[in-house]
């Protein structure tokens, strides 16, 4: 089964790489900083750093009245009948929350930052929100088994199988991904990103980005963490992401062993795997690895490397696809502009 991860669309995979985790590496006193990245002036044209929590929260929120008002065209186009849903949208501030995986005193508290972080525990003791109900729950209700299955599969697509002789996740398309994907698409349309004029440049970087990752610097450097993290008992890693990856492939398997909740069992009668005893042990492991992990990374000067391999690459880079660049970025800065206008 494909993970959470793997139904992400390809642009916030490569935004996520090329800013997000920029930000992660780069903490911990480098010398290198995220906004030394050749790239990232291209890539974050689209993205409004400077907004407010408030208004990108008011962004979303008119963003997915869209795309469920599309949803519903869509459906109904193919037979189904589809209520806009927006009712459980919810957002969390994340401007108090300080992700620091590169100090040892955040890391012995969280690891990596996936079993716990600061935002699930600033979400600690709050009274949940009561959900809403989904109006099209009655509607599925009435359909024979096989028409809900077609409900879900032109609503979400159908899910495809990861292909066993290739590694990493499946790539989320939106042509796949049945109605929800098309109003997505339609939505965040004028986002270079989703632009057919940049779909060569987009897969370009995309494939720039695998490349770089099995370049011979960056394995020399992962050898040399590799040595200390075995001499520190963790021989199981090739690469220094694989040992973050091997915690959230764990918790993965957590969430798919568990079966999803009967509709008509007591809702406090369902065990959240977040608050399982197999998910604290985990945490536990993570917080071991993590901090292992981060002494290595200290011994080889692994993320200042790391950032001067990067970078040098995204240079060349840029020096071939320049034309190609300045365009996606004239393209995000126009639809960032319209945007801000709605």
């Amino acid at each position: 089964m494909p993970t959470v991860e793997s139904r992400l669309p390809l642009a916030l995979a490569i935004v996520a790489l090329s800013t997000i985790a920029l930000t992660a590496c780069a903490q911990g006193g480098g010398s290198l900083k995220p906004e030394d990245s050749p790239l990232s002036e291209y890539l974050s044209a689209g993205y409004d750093r400077d907004a407010s929590p408030k208004e990108q929260e008011r962004r979303a929120k008119e963003q997915q009245k869209k795309q469920e008002a599309l949803t519903a065209e869509c459906m109904a186009k193919e037979g189904f009948e589809y209520k806009p849903f927006t009712g459980n949208m919810s957002f969390a501030s994340s401007e108090d929350v300080k992700w620091e995986p590169e100090e040892r005193s955040w890391v012995e508290k969280y690891g990596y930052g996936a079993v716990d972080n600061p935002m699930s525990q600033q979400m600690k003791g709050k009274e949940p929100e009561q959900p809403v109900e989904d109006p099209n729950q009655e509607y599925q209700q009435s359909l024979s088994e096989a028409e809900r299955q077609a409900y879900q599969e032109t609503l979400y697509g159908k899910m495809a199988d990861p292909d066993p002789q290739e590694d990493g996740p499946v790539e989320w398309k939106w042509e796949d991904a049945g109605c929800q994907g098309w109003a997505q698409h339609e939505v965040s349309a004028d986002q270079p990103w989703q632009s057919d004029e940049f779909k060569p440049l987009v897969d370009r970087i995309q494939k720039f980005y695998e490349k770089m990752q099995d370049g011979s610097e960056l394995k020399k450097l992962d050898g040399a963490w590799a040595a200390c993290m075995g001499d520190a008992g963790e021989s199981g890693f090739r690469k220094q992401q694989e040992a973050q990856q091997s915690i959230y492939d764990a918790m993965n398997k957590l969430y798919e062993q568990q079966a999803p909740m009967d509709p008509e069992q007591d809702p406090s009668a369902y065990q959240d795997p977040a608050d399982s005893a197999e998910m604290k042990k985990l945490g536990e492991t993570e917080r071991a690895l993590a901090l292992k992990d981060l002494t290595c990374r200290e011994k080889t000067s692994y993320r200042d490397a790391q950032l001067k391999i990067q970078f040098a690459s995204e240079e060349k880079f840029v020096a071939d696809n320049k034309k190609e660049l300045e365009a996606f970025k004239v393209a995000g800065e126009k639809a960032l502009a319209q945007e801000k206008k709605k």
